[in-house]
């Protein structure tokens, strides 16, 4: 297994309490493999990444307990030296806003071509040869011209393909993928998932895409985790969960894609807010806000389970939601 998380905890220390983001998170990915990561805002898709990452904000931010072995090593007991040189060179993370994550004073070539310059020792000549070849590989036209161009002469899609490109540069195992389509139109959106798929397909990688948009990974997760108040709530093939998903906020989120058998239909909308996260309600997070709840979702918190092979429900209902 490339990837294995095992019961994550994060959380954050604030002046009105603690945030606990990530509860108990348990995921894993391996070469050539696809994991979607769902969720609304605040769920904790991110957090966990950062934290896979060694990225995340420490303090506020701490991480209370477990495991993320990657190729059977625990990055967490690492020293920070050590994970410096995985970062970048063995694992990679493509961010959302690639306007605000790529440096404006530099070019886009200076920025691709310092991962070749502090990796792998190059000279800053054959460094920004690479760059260009990186370009190139990430299909923006003209590369050797505008291989001295700043990002903000870049349209959103290309910024988003440079952001890519500076991930695969040292051709790394593993990237995640942040809201990748985040701010671009449907055809660029397309284009950049399409790019994703055919760069992971030729270097064998494992990809977390971090998403809140089901219908961004229909065609290219091979499996979904959802999550819910910093717990997985379901995890099972793409074809499973878009067939007949078992826990009724994956089932909202479904319900809220747009369809074109629905037109001039009320669009559905889950109900309420996500819950605060220095005040998760008792039992089941989701009960405020599920039609399916009933006394004990109040009380007790559904363990995630398998209902299945290889799928999982948190849900003390999920024959019913399965049924529905």
């Amino acid at each position: 297994m490339l990837l294995e998380v095992r019961d994550l905890h994060v959380e954050f220390r604030t002046r009105d309490g603690v945030a606990k983001a990530v509860n108990g998170v348990n995921y894993s990915v391996d070469e050539g493999e696809t994991l979607a990561v769902l969720g609304e805002s605040g769920s904790g898709k991110s957090v966990t990444a950062q934290a896979v990452m060694g990225i995340l904000d420490v303090p506020p931010g701490r991480i209370a307990g477990g495991e993320i072995l990657f190729k059977g090593k625990d990055l967490l007991k690492m020293k920070e030296e050590e994970r410096r040189r995985i970062r970048g060179a063995d694992m990679a993370m493509i961010f959302q806003d690639a306007l605000s994550s790529l440096n404006p004073v530099l070019s886009v070539g200076a920025q691709l071509g310092e991962m070749y310059e502090v990796h792998r020792g190059m000279s800053r000549k054959d460094a920004k040869a690479k760059a260009v070849e990186l370009m190139d590989r990430v299909k923006i036209p003209a590369a050797r011209e505008r291989v001295g161009d700043y990002p903000h002469q870049f349209s959103g899609g290309m910024r988003q393909r440079i952001m890519i490109a500076m991930a695969l540069a040292l051709e790394p195992s593993l990237i995640i993928a942040d809201e990748p389509t985040t701010a671009l139109d449907v055809t660029v959106q397309a284009q950049v998932m399409d790019l994703l798929a055919e760069l992971q397909r030729e270097l064998n990688m494992g990809l977390i895409l971090i998403t809140h948009d089901l219908g961004v990974v229909a065609d290219v997760a091979d499996k979904i985790a959802v999550m819910y108040a910093g717990r997985i709530v379901e995890a099972a093939p793409v074809h499973e969960i878009y067939a007949a998903p078992a826990h009724p906020y994956t089932r909202g989120l479904l319900d809220s894609i747009p369809r074109l058998d629905q037109k001039g239909q009320e669009l559905y909308a889950i109900k309420g807010l996500p819950p605060n996260l220095l005040a998760i309600p008792s039992g089941c997070a989701f009960n405020p806000r599920c039609p399916m709840a009933r006394a004990v979702c109040r009380t007790d918190v559904p363990p995630l389970a398998q209902v299945g092979q290889d799928r999982a429900s948190a849900c003390f209902f999920w024959k019913e939601c399965l049924g529905g």
